[in-house]
């Protein structure tokens, strides 16, 4: 769903189409703590999503392995 969000940034008025908004509402509570801590690089490029993506990996691979250990 991350991916699809920055997707539709890239196409002019895409977000504010029926699946730009309710993309947004699941993304945005999601990225928004990022974007407090990682500001845009020359004002323009967002890195926030690529670090949202890693971060929800990481939890992932944190539960696969808490799992795994008890199985």
């Amino acid at each position: 769903m991350i991916i699809g969000y920055v997707l539709l940034s890239w196409l002019p008025n895409a977000r504010e189409s029926f699946i730009g908004v309710w993309l947004g509402k699941l993304v945005e509570p999601y990225l928004t703590p990022f974007r407090r801590i990682i500001p845009p690089i020359g004002g323009m490029l967002d890195i926030s999503p690529i670090v949202a993506i890693f971060a929800l990996q990481f939890v992932a691979y944190g539960i696969i392995a808490v799992i795994g250990f008890f199985v």
